[in-house]
C-alpha cells in the first residue's frame, strides 16, 4: 500500500490589505502519496502560489490542517519547521532566486551547508547534480553568466541537494521560451522518476499541466475540478 506523504484538509487563507480582506484560499483539500506528481492549474490570482507556500511551511493557513510525513506543521516550533523545510522540502521558483555573488556550485550547495552537511559531501553532491542537469562545465559561472534556462537548472539542482521528499515548483517555466520550458519539465520529470520524489507544480499552462498524472484546477481559491490531463 502506498504511503501518504502529504495531506491537507480545509485550507483557508485570507490576507488583510489595509481596511479590506482578500480571501485567497477557501477550503482546499490535497492528498498525495509518496512519489506522485500533481499539477496545480489556474489563472493568475487563483491561489496556486499561496497553496504551495502553505504546503511547504513558508506560510500558515487561517484554517485547516497540513500533515507532511505524518507531522502536523501547525504543531512544529520555528526551529523544527525550518529544519523540515531545509531537509524535506525543495522549492523551485519562477524567478530562480539565485544569489548573484555565488557561482553555480555555491548556489546549489547552500541549502546543504545550511543543513550542516559536511562541505566535502555537499560539494560532491552539488557537482553530481549540476552534471546531471547538464551544467557540469559551468560550475564556476555566476548567475549573470548563465541563460534563463541554465539558471533554472541550477535552481532545480539546488532544490534536490538535500534529497527532499517533496518538491514544490511554482511556474518553473514561466520565464522561459517554450522549447527551454519543455526541457526543464523533461528534466524535472526525469529527476522525480529517479528519486521517487513527490512533485507539485503550479502552472497556468495546460500543456505543462498535461505532463502530470494528476491535475487540480483552482478557481477563485477553490478546487473547481480534479482531472486526468
Amino acid at each position: 500500500m502506498s504511503e501518504v506523504l502529504l495531506s491537507a484538509k480545509g485550507l483557508h487563507k485570507t490576507y488583510t490589505l489595509g481596511q479590506r480582506s482578500l480571501e485567497v484560499l477557501r477550503g482546499v483539500d490535497v492528498e498525495l502519496q509518496r512519489g506522485e506528481f500533481l499539477a496545480l492549474r489556474g489563472a493568475s490570482g487563483a491561489g496556486k502560489s499561496t497553496l504551495l507556500h502553505l504546503l511547504g511551511g513558508l506560510d500558515v493557513p487561517n484554517q485547516g490542517e497540513i500533515l507532511l510525513a505524518g507531522r502536523n506543521l501547525a504543531k512544529l516550533g520555528r526551529g523544527e519547521l525550518a529544519r523540515l523545510r531545509s531537509k524535506e522540502v525543495g522549492f523551485i521558483f519562477q524567478s530562480y532566486y539565485l544569489l548573484p555573488e555565488l557561482d553555480a556550485l555555491e548556489n546549489v550547495c547552500l541549502p546543504a551547508r545550511m543543513a550542516r552537511t559536511p562541505a566535502s559531501v555537499a560539494e560532491a553532491r552539488g557537482r553530481e547534480l549540476l552534471a546531471r542537469v547538464g551544467l557540469g562545465e559551468r560550475l564556476e559561472h555566476k548567475p549573470y553568466e548563465l541563460s534563463g534556462g541554465e539558471q533554472q537548472r541550477v535552481a532545480i539542482a539546488r532544490a534536490m541537494i538535500n534529497q527532499p521528499d517533496l518538491i514544490l515548483a511554482d511556474e518553473p517555466t514561466g520565464n522561459l521560451d517554450s522549447h527551454t520550458g519543455e526541457e526543464i519539465i523533461d528534466l524535472l520529470c526525469a529527476l522525480r522518476d529517479e528519486k521517487q520524489t513527490t512533485l507539485i507544480m503550479a502552472t497556468h499552462d495546460a500543456r505543462v499541466a498535461a505532463r502530470a498524472p494528476k491535475v487540480i484546477e483552482l478557481v477563485d481559491g477553490q478546487i473547481a475540478d480534479r482531472m486526468l490531463p
